[in-house]
C-alpha cells in the first residue's frame, strides 16, 4: 500500500524537492507500513515557498472577491467529485477509519471552499460613515503571506479551514502540515491549481519542529495560523510577537460535558462517546470530563459500558471500522502512559485500557477506555490526552459543576445535556470556553465560529469571524471642501 507523492513539497504550482532536507516516513497507522518518503523543507525550500507566495500575492489581491470565490467554489466541486479517492488518503495519513473520514475530512474542507467562495463579496465589503459634509469609509484589505500550520488530526480539513479564508481574502498562503501526516495538504494545492488557482498562492512545504521558526521569523510573513498543542502555540505566539505578525492559535483543551439528570441518557451517552471517542479521542474540542449528575451515574456508567463494548475496532478501509488506530506509536505510547497514571490515582476503571484483539500487531491501535470516580485533581482530569480515554466525575448542584468546570486552563469547548433549555442557557452562559453545544458535541459547521479562551488559543476559524483574521480594517478620511487651519 503506497501513496508516494512525485516529492515532497508543491511550490508555485509544481511538486518540488529537495533531497537535502531531513528525510522521513510517512507511516500507516494501522499496519506500521511506509507508505511515503519524503524530506522535511530546507531554508531553501522556505525561501522558494514564500518567495513565491509574495511574488503572486499582489495581483491576486487586484482581483475582485467574487472572482477569487468563484475559484474556490470550484476547488469545492473538485473535492466532492473526489470525495472516495481523499478519503482514501486521508485514512491512510491518519489511520481514522474510512466510514468517518468520507463524511467528515474532505467534505468538511469543501464546505470551506464553497462558503467562503459564497460569501466573499458580500462578506468583505466596508462601511461609509457620513461626516456632516465630510465622509469616511472602511475597507478590509488583505494581510499579504500567510503561513498556516496544521495538525495531524484532521489534515485535509485544517489545510482547507486556513486556506479558505485566507485566500478568499486576497492573501496567500505557506501551509506546513504535520510531520505525521503529510499527504493530503499536497493533494488540495494540486485541486486548487486544478481549479484556476494563480501558480504561487497555496504551496506546501513539509517540516517539523524546526522547520515552523524558519516560517514564522521570516521578515516576508504577515500573519500566522496554528492549529496544535498549548505547549507550540506559546512558542509560535512568542515568536510572532516579536515582529508583530498577525496570530490565530486553535490550541489544545480539556473540556467538560455536563450531563443533568434530567437528560436524554441515550443522547447525552452519544454525545459523550463521539466526544471522546470519534477519530479515536484525537480532536481538540473533545468532552474529556464528563460530568455526570450523582441520581444518574450508575444508569449512565452501565449503559455507557455496554455501548462502549460493541464498538467495532479493525481495518480503517472496512467501512464497518468504527474506531481506527492511533496516529502513532509515540502517541499510542502517551496515552497508555495516561492510563496507567488513571489507575495508579484511584480512578475506577470501568472497561477498556489495554490493545484489542484481532487487529494487526504493528498498528497503534488501543481499546476505548472509560475512567469513573475521577475527581479533579488527577492527572487524567487536568492534562489532555489526545486519545480514547473518557474521564467521568460526579457532581450535585448546578453551582458545583460549574466552578469545577471552569476550574482548568483550558477553554477551547464545553457542552451540556439538559431537557431544560432555560438551565442549558443559564449553564452555557457562564461555562469559560469558546464553542459550547447544548445537547449534541463536536457540530462544526462551517457557517459557525470555532475557537478557545484562556490557555486554548484566541481567534477563530471558520463563519465570517474568520476572514477578520486575514484582513486588516483600512479608514480613509474624505473632506469635500477647503482644510481649515489656524496657521
Amino acid at each position: 500500500m503506497k501513496a508516494q507523492p512525485p516529492a515532497s513539497h508543491f511550490i508555485d504550482g509544481e511538486y518540488v524537492e529537495d533531497i537535502d532536507g531531513t528525510p522521513f516516513d510517512s507511516i500507516y497507522p494501522a499496519t506500521g507500513e511506509v507508505i511515503a518518503r519524503l524530506h522535511a523543507a530546507t531554508p531553501a525550500i522556505v525561501e522558494k515557498a514564500i518567495a513565491a507566495a509574495k511574488r503572486a500575492q499582489p495581483e491576486w489581491a487586484g482581483l475582485s472577491p467574487t472572482a477569487r470565490g468563484r475559484i474556490l467554489k470550484r476547488a469545492a466541486e473538485i473535492m466532492r467529485e473526489r470525495n472516495r479517492e481523499l478519503s482514501e488518503l486521508e485514512t491512510l495519513d491518519t489511520g481514522k477509519p474510512i466510514q468517518e473520514t468520507i463524511v467528515a475530512d474532505p467534505t468538511s474542507g469543501a464546505d470551506a471552499f464553497e462558503f467562503f467562495g459564497g460569501v466573499a463579496a458580500a462578506a468583505l465589503n466596508g462601511d461609509y460613515i457620513p461626516l456632516g459634509g465630510d465622509f469616511a469609509f472602511t475597507k478590509r484589505v488583505p494581510l499579504g503571506v500567510c503561513v498556516g500550520i496544521g495538525a495531524w488530526n484532521y489534515p485535509q480539513q485544517i489545510a482547507c479551514w486556513k486556506g479558505a479564508p485566507a485566500l478568499v481574502a486576497g492573501n496567500a498562503m505557506v501551509f506546513k502540515p504535520s510531520e505525521n501526516t503529510p499527504l493530503g495538504a499536497l493533494k488540495i494545492a494540486e485541486i486548487l491549481l486544478e481549479a484556476g488557482l494563480p501558480k504561487g498562492l497555496y504551496n506546501v512545504i513539509q517540516g517539523d519542529r524546526t522547520t515552523g521558526p524558519l516560517l514564522v521569523n521570516h521578515k516576508d510573513v504577515a500573519k500566522v495560523s496554528l492549529t496544535g498543542s498549548v505547549e507550540t502555540g506559546r512558542k509560535v505566539a512568542g515568536a510572532a510577537a516579536s515582529s508583530l505578525k498577525h496570530v490565530t492559535m486553535e490550541l489544545g483543551g480539556k473540556s467538560p460535558l455536563i450531563v443533568f439528570e434530567d437528560a436524554d441518557l441515550e443522547s447525552a451517552i452519544g454525545g459523550a462517546m463521539l466526544g471522546n471517542f470519534y477519530s479515536t479521542g484525537q480532536v481538540c474540542s473533545n468532552g474529556t470530563r464528563v460530568f455526570v449528575q450523582k441520581g444518574i451515574k450508575d444508569r449512565f456508567l452501565s449503559r455507557l459500558k455496554e455501548r462502549t463494548e460493541k464498538i467495532i475496532i479493525g481495518d480503517p478501509m472496512d467501512e464497518a471500522t468504527q474506531l481506527g488506530p492511533m496516529v502513532s506509536r509515540a502517541q499510542l505510547d502517551k496515552v497508555f502512559s495516561y492510563i496507567e497514571k488513571g489507575k495508579a490515582e484511584g480512578a475506577t476503571l470501568v472497561t477498556g485500557g489495554g490493545i484489542p484483539n484481532s487487529v494487526s500487531a504493528q498498528g497503534t491501535y488501543i481499546q476505548p477506555t472509560v475512567f469513573a470516580d475521577v475527581t479533579d485533581e488527577m492527572t487524567i482530569a487536568r492534562e489532555e490526552i489526545f486519545g480514547p480515554v473518557m474521564c467521568v466525575l460526579d457532581f450535585e448542584r448546578e453551582d458545583e459543576v460549574i466552578a469545577r468546570a471552569n476550574g482548568s486552563e483550558f477553554g477551547l469547548s464545553a457542552g451540556v445535556f439538559t431537557s431544560d433549555l432555560t438551565r442549558a442557557h443559564r449553564v452555557v452562559d457562564q461555562l469559560e470556553a469558546g464553542t459550547l453545544w447544548i445537547n449534541t458535541y463536536n457540530l462544526a459547521p462551517v457557517e459557525v465560529p470555532f475557537g478557545g479562551s484562556k490557555q486554548s488559543g484566541f481567534g477563530r476559524e471558520n463563519s465570517l469571524a474568520a476572514l477578520n483574521h486575514y484582513t486588516e480594517l483600512k479608514s480613509v478620511y474624505v473632506a469635500m471642501g477647503p482644510v481649515q487651519s489656524p496657521y
